[in-house]
């Protein structure tokens, strides 16, 4: 399997430093609120601070998981900070925001997983935004359902977790998680609430199978997973997983119809396509 290095030309994007994104990278800073935007290195940062829209990432900026397509930093976390759900909330009132996304990394060393922090964010911003719908993109909280019960508690409009590639890859893509245990956890999530959406992406080019992403899909239906994204994996640095395949914005776009002809509810597939990326526009609309 060898790196690709020239991106296709389908990959073009605006370069970032509109008013708009300074402005909202700098509330960002001195908020100390960080995005995976910005920590993943996701190519759709400049478009989404420009329409003033952003994926904030709570319980810090380190991982305990070292994931080989991520580019969080995995180190020893700091404790999480109580006053951050405060601050995300009125980030989100200041911008105006109608629709917000909150995901976090993963936070193995703490007993619940960070599920009570995220009902807290949620809950902060229901008390300052209450018309703002709010998605989360939740960790596995290693399959603890407690920690799930918390985060489905404080009702989400949409609960995400993403499945990011076909099972044969898991020991190289995700090797401190189970293919399993996250299905698990979004059929959990859809017993627990019942009228909650799920939602789910896959990274596509990591070396996976046409057949291998049919099953996979299939796998969510069953589980009544109502939104699926379909992007293409990037490499960010030489140290990571390499691209084994670039498809074709038409390659998307087939995936798609066979994802929709499964019976989605909403289907987000693109090259540029990452699983908040224009959430706003079908979100909880389904």
């Amino acid at each position: 399997m060898t790196q690709q290095r020239r991106l296709p030309p389908w990959f073009k994007v605006k370069m970032p430093g509109g008013p708009r994104y300074l402005k909202v990278k700098a509330l960002l800073r001195q908020a100390y609120l960080h995005t995976v935007c910005e920590e993943a290195h996701c190519p759709n940062i400049g478009q989404c601070f420009e329409e003033g829209t952003a994926t904030f990432l709570i319980l810090g900026e380190k991982c305990t998981r070292r994931c080989g397509f991520c580019a969080i930093t995995s180190q020893r976390p700091q404790a999480a900070d109580p006053e951050e759900p405060e601050r995300v909330a009125q980030i989100v009132k200041l911008l105006e925001l109608k629709y917000v996304v909150i995901t976090s990394v993963t936070r193995d060393d703490l007993p619940d997983g960070g599920g009570a922090h995220f009902a807290q964010t949620i809950a902060k911003i229901r008390e300052h935004s209450p018309e703002c719908e709010i998605e989360v993109l939740v960790p596995d909280f290693r399959g603890s359902e407690e920690s799930l019960m918390m985060v489905v508690a404080a009702s989400p409009d949409v609960l995400g977790h993403n499945l990011e590639t076909v099972p044969r890859l898991y020991s190289k893509v995700r090797p401190q998680t189970s293919y399993h245990r996250s299905l698990e956890l979004l059929s959990r999530a859809k017993m627990l609430g019942r009228d909650m959406i799920t939602k789910s992406g896959l990274m596509l080019g990591l070396g996976e199978g046409y057949a291998e992403l049919l099953e996979v899909m299939a796998d969510l239906r069953q589980v009544n997973c109502d939104i699926l994204t379909l992007g293409q994996y990037l490499s960010p640095s030489p140290l990571h997983q390499p691209v084994a395949k670039y498809y074709t914005p038409h390659e998307f776009d087939e995936l798609g119809k066979e994802a929709e002809r499964m019976g989605f509810g909403h289907v987000e597939s693109g090259p540029l396509v990452r699983s908040s990326y224009q959430a706003h526009r079908y979100g909880a609309r389904l």
